[in-house]
């Protein structure tokens, strides 16, 4: 399914800040004037390393948390401030999250098949209870389960099907936006490419916009259409996969990509990771702007950095 980047899009983020207070004395900011755009059918991949804020927006996003400043719109409607008792109904069940740890994000004493239906319980979402029960049914089968699943509790499945029911707690909603939190990390890498070939059917089938937070990267350049790095907080570099893999600007970009493994021993015994510190880098996040190199490719520097990233030489890897 073409991405159709003329409609509106389903979320724009615009100037996103999310401080924590830690005491009287100490605050941290976790995202820092962060912005973008997602629109319908598309995968935004959000990449970085651990501590970087991906997480702490997608959860901004969702409203789990309040947002210190900035704007956030869904499908039209102004969801970053406070919301009316129509829009938040709409944000509930269009926007939906799966966690990174199905365990803990699935409630143990209950079976799957009322963790499925609770959703459709509190926003009435059935006329019969056996109209509640073929949705049910129906989403399992989507996600490769069987209906018996339904009677089974979380601990009796493995960490793959766990997924897959997060998965299908999310669709049956019938959302427009899945933020898909670290939703692959805890899994092996054969039940990873499972997982992750099931959201590319489904977007398939349904047209559902993901917002792909991980730190992957070889797994946000399959599933994701454009991809955002982020670094303390700041939103670097942002590109379609092929801008940002075939032409990385920004030092924090090119160290992790030169961070992948080559599948090729031979490439892989010379391969040469390019570091990146920024303390020692001499770059100031708080002072860049968005310079434009092309197409949808963006990334956030001086002028006099601008100059610099231009100059140098192309990254093998």
């Amino acid at each position: 399914m073409a991405v159709n980047y003329n409609a509106e899009p389903i979320l724009t983020v615009d100037g996103l800040k999310q401080y924590f207070k830690v005491s009287s004395s100490f605050t941290v900011h976790a995202v820092e004037d962060v912005s973008f755009k997602i629109y319908p059918g598309e995968t935004y991949g959000l990449v970085g390393e651990s501590g970087s804020g991906k997480s702490t927006i997608g959860r901004s996003v969702i409203r789990l948390y309040d947002p210190t400043a900035g704007t956030i719109k869904f499908n039209g409607m102004d969801i970053g401030g406070k919301m009316n008792k129509e829009t938040n109904k709409a944000l509930r069940t269009q926007m939906q999250m799966i966690f990174q740890d199905p365990m803990a994000s699935l409630n143990p004493r209950k079976k799957v098949r009322d963790i499925l239906g609770e959703g459709l319980d509190i926003h009435h979402m059935y006329k019969s209870k056996e109209e509640r029960e073929e949705k049910i049914k129906a989403i399992l089968a989507k996600v490769g389960l069987a209906p018996e699943h339904a009677a089974r509790y979380p601990h009796q499945f493995s960490g793959g099907q766990r997924q897959r029911v997060g998965i299908a707690r999310a669709l049956i909603m019938n959302p427009k936006l899945i933020i898909a939190d670290e939703c692959i990390s805890p899994l092996y890498v054969s039940i990873q490419a499972q997982v992750i070939n099931l959201m590319k059917d489904i977007q398939q089938e349904t047209g559902t916009a993901y917002l792909f937070i991980a730190h992957d990267l070889s797994m946000v350049k399959y599933i994701s259409d454009r991809i955002g790095v982020l670094h303390l907080g700041h939103l670097l570099e942002t590109g379609t996969t092929e801008e940002i893999f075939e032409n990385p600007m920004h030092p924090y970009t090119r160290s992790l990509l030169s961070a992948i493994p080559s599948p090729n021993p031979a490439v892989e015994k010379n391969r040469v990771a390019e570091t990146y510190d920024y303390k020692t880098s001499g770059i100031n996040y708080g002072e860049g702007t968005y310079h434009h190199i092309g197409g949808t490719h963006y990334v956030k520097c001086t002028d006099a950095e601008f100059e610099k990233f231009k100059n140098m030489p192309r990254l093998e890897y």
